[in-house]
């Protein structure tokens, strides 16, 4: 009896379900299984033949090293005496033939990881140290095998990299200013760099900028001797309008002299009521002058 199951049948209990909006910019041409057991040549018919037939002596036994198993967020990448077999295989149950197939197991989930400080030149000429983070997953699990050695870490090289090159091109001021906007840039440029390699980048974000010491003194104090030049510019702008409503009030006295005793009398009740042994009697300068003239 032989458990090894024909490449139709094999295929369709292991299809990979569509995903919506899952990207199809990367085209994976992926051999046959007819075209691979012809790749093989006689010896690959050989070994299979006697794998099964091994398979066939040592049954019920070799079904458990035969049948294997991958979590709703992983897939499995078969290869067949080194040829891809198919697609990548999962979630669930499936089956390999122990003596010719190897596998490797991707996880599909979103991975998490930190750009270290990198030490950058901007456009104006000023040394900052920038560290962000970056979230991306596997979209083709066949390609991240098959067309990149280690993609995880091509990608956080690619990252590293790319976060230098684009910060260089701006200045402070739009660092400071445009984050959102370059982590969006940024983004752009590793998907269409990564997709390539069956990677998503699914989001970038700037963590912080450091500057040198000294920049940071002189931002401290041209930023003080904006405030200070502004709060002088409002207390003149107070004065000015303290001034013309003092020269409004005059010419209304001056108008009516029984304003101007009414006035003394009510400043007199405000001192009164705050020194109460203080007492101000105010001098007409009519009877003043009166004696100055004598």
């Amino acid at each position: 009896m032989s458990i090894m199951l024909s490449p139709s049948r094999e295929l369709s209990h292991n299809k990979i379900e569509p995903i919506a909006n899952e990207e199809s910019d990367t085209n994976v041409i992926v051999q046959s299984d007819g075209d691979q057991s012809k790749g093989s040549g006689f010896c690959g018919y050989i070994l299979t033949f006697f794998s099964c037939l091994l398979l066939f002596f040592t049954f019920p036994v070799s079904v458990w090293f035969c049948m294997k198993v991958v979590q709703e967020y992983e897939r499995a990448v078969i290869f067949r005496l080194g040829r891809l077999l198919g697609g990548a295989k999962g979630p669930g149950l499936f089956w390999i033939i122990p003596c010719m197939d190897t596998f490797r197991k991707v996880d599909l989930r979103t991975v998490s990881f930190d750009i270290p400080a990198q030490e950058v030149l901007t456009k104006d000429s000023v040394t900052i140290m920038v560290d962000a983070v970056v979230y991306y997953r596997v979209f083709n699990p066949t390609v991240s095998i098959t067309k990149v050695e280690n993609a995880n870490y091509a990608t956080q090289m690619l990252a590293q990299t790319t976060l230098r090159n684009m910060l260089g091109t701006k200045s402070l001021a739009d660092i400071l200013k445009d984050r959102e906007e370059m982590s969006e840039q940024m983004e752009a440029v590793l998907y269409s760099a990564s997709k390539n390699w069956g990677i998503k980048v699914e989001r970038v974000e700037l963590k912080d900028v450091k500057l040198p010491t000294t920049l940071q003194r002189a931002m401290a104090a041209e930023a003080e001797a904006s405030r200070d030049a502004r709060a002088k510019v409002i207390a003149a702008e107070g004065e000015m309008k303290a001034s013309r409503a003092l020269k409004e009030a005059a010419n209304v006295m001056s108008e009516s002299p029984a304003a101007l005793q009414l006035r003394y009398m009510q400043t007199l009740t405000e001192i009164a009521s705050e020194r109460n042994s203080t007492i101000i009697f105010p001098l007409p300068m009519d009877l003043v002058s009166g004696f100055m003239r004598s």
